[in-house]
């Protein structure tokens, strides 16, 4: 039996809207924050592309989970459609491939594209020719090909064998769950990539996300200072400093020759007092802006936006909260990556979502919901803490003012936050990402009678039972064969933990952002104004 085409339609459609939007937001979001007066086509496209592949990388997995879920009836049977076992593995081979075509071109992004379009602008020059400057960023971007080579053999060929865990029995139900998960050397050299990536995307998580987390719901509770006191203020300012400038100039009136000293104090006055004249023209500019005057009146709802954001925060972090504490109590530990083959402490998103499933697509929204709020978190954090490379601060990311090479960068960090953000997708709905709703029949034997139960999937069954998504099976399979990645998302989770906590009280330390936040800084030129103000 072929699959019927409304499996296909509620599972695939929601999905190319989402596709489109993804496209709509990237586009408008490069277009936003791009540099009005440093910028390139290319470097535009690929950052737009790049977005758009980041989004969408997280975006699958609510269909991965819809098409498991929608396999089997509430009691625990299998629709007529899916009885049949090829076409239930023609369902989820085609979630497979999506993932697979995904998971290359972020590599392609990471590997080739983006560094390669990073080189190219940097050699951007008035006597320089498009053929030269693509000769010189492909000879920069053989580098990460030969990185990439590298990890790709390490994935294929090189074997990888678990030690077998203490707790034997619990450690063969997941065997036995995953024992059709045999892979080719191109799948393995794959998911060892992506199993890197994530790692390094954990880095991410815990430094741009989780601050995020804590400072984005805080802002919008907070709001913006007024434009007009910061503008009087900064007049004020302005005032005193031209005072004490007077006084500098009187002090050495009557000396026949300036001291270093005093050159060294004017430039530095000059300095401070073009950064404050650039400030007071965007307030006025602000305070005189009738789009920022009728945003007064969306106020109480950015408030209510503001604390719905903090209490799906909350959500999360105890959700993994308790999961970890479950991982720390009830895992095979850490010869197993951590694999926790049974759920014991409640989850509160992983409850909802399992029990939103009844509502045809109130669990799916729900799913994208939080893999938006994660999106967002982690753009707010970059915004927010800019894109560093250890102790070195190498762009700021800023409305129409970032340079190419920083948005670029954007979206090289946001590509490796996404991929660890599926991986903390498990961490907080470990039943939902790995069955969905999806329920089996349990039969129990007494006084010569059988009396059939519904019980929810879980890996105590085998896979004809109960069908496990792909997504869970990609993060599997190298806990099975790698340890070390399990451990270091384990442990990456508790630091993620941590950083929102420190990050909350950051954020309600911090005073309220200004109303031009981003758009003045001592690195921009008098000329920029001109064409801010007037754009």
């Amino acid at each position: 039996m072929a699959i019927p085409g409304s499996v296909i339609a509620a599972g695939w459609i929601p999905f190319i809207v989402v596709i489109v939007l993804s496209i709509l937001f990237s586009g408008f979001y490069i277009r936003y924050f791009m540099s009005k007066y440093d910028s390139e086509l290319s470097s535009t496209l690929t950052c737009i592309f790049a977005l758009t592949i980041t989004l969408l990388t997280s975006a699958i997995v609510p269909v991965d989970i819809f098409l498991v879920s929608f396999m089997k009836n509430s009691d625990g049977s299998f629709k007529d459609w899916a009885n049949s076992s090829s076409v239930r593995d023609e369902t989820v081979d085609s979630v497979l491939i999506g993932y697979y075509v995904l998971y290359g071109i972020v590599s392609f992004c990471l590997f080739l594209l983006l560094p390669f379009m990073y080189f190219f602008y940097e050699e951007k020059d008035e006597n320089s020719t498009c053929k030269s400057r693509c000769c010189s960023a492909l000879k920069f971007s053989i580098v990460t090909v030969l990185i990439a080579a590298t990890l790709l053999l390490v994935g294929a060929f090189v074997p990888a064998k678990l030690q077998h865990s203490k707790n034997g029995t619990e450690w063969n139900k997941v065997e036995d769950l995953f024992k059709n998960m045999a892979s080719t050397g191109i799948e393995d050299a794959l998911s060892f990539v992506i199993s890197i990536f994530s790692v390094f995307g954990m880095i991410g998580i815990v430094t741009y996300t989780a601050y995020g987390m804590s400072a984005m719901p805080m802002d919008l509770v907070k709001g913006q200072k007024s434009a007009k006191s910061e503008r009087m203020k900064t007049q004020a300012e302005r005032q005193e400093r031209e005072q004490k400038r007077e006084e500098i100039r009187r002090k050495y009136l009557n000396r026949s020759t300036s001291s270093s000293r005093r050159s060294g104090k004017n430039e530095r006055n000059d300095e401070e007092e073009r950064l404050m004249g650039r400030r007071e023209r965007h307030l006025i500019a602000a305070e005189n802006s009738c789009l920022r005057k009728c945003c007064v009146l969306l106020r109480p709802f950015e408030i209510v936006i503001g604390i719905g954001f903090f209490l799906l925060a909350l959500l999360i972090f105890l959700s993994l909260l308790l999961t970890n504490i479950d991982k720390a109590m009830h895992s095979l530990g850490y010869e197993s990556g951590y694999v926790l083959p049974k759920r014991h402490l409640p989850n509160p998103i992983d409850i909802v979502l399992v029990f939103c499933q009844k509502v045809f697509p109130l669990d799916y929204i729900l799913m994208v919901g939080i893999i938006a709020y994660f999106v967002l978190c982690s753009m707010s954090g970059i915004r927010n803490i800019g894109i560093w490379f250890l102790w070195i601060k190498m762009y700021k990311v800023r409305p129409r003012r970032t340079p190419p090479q920083g948005l670029l960068m954007f979206c090289m960090i946001l590509m490796f936050i996404v991929l660890a953000i599926n991986v903390l997708l498990y961490e907080i709905t470990p039943q939902y990402s790995s069955f969905g709703s999806q329920h089996y029949i349990s039969t129990t034997y007494g006084n010569h009678t059988e009396t059939p139960h519904t019980k929810a999937c879980n890996t105590d069954v085998s896979d004809d039972v109960c069908i496990v998504t792909r997504m869970t099976l990609l993060l599997v399979r190298f806990f099975y064969k790698m340890w070390i990645f399990g451990a270091a998302y384990y442990w990456g989770t508790w630091l993620f933990l941590g950083t929102v906590l420190i990050g909350f009280f950051v954020a309600v330390i911090k005073s309220r952002r200004s109303a031009i936040s981003g758009e003045v800084d001592e690195d921009d030129f008098d000329e920029s104004d001109d064409e801010m103000l007037s754009g």
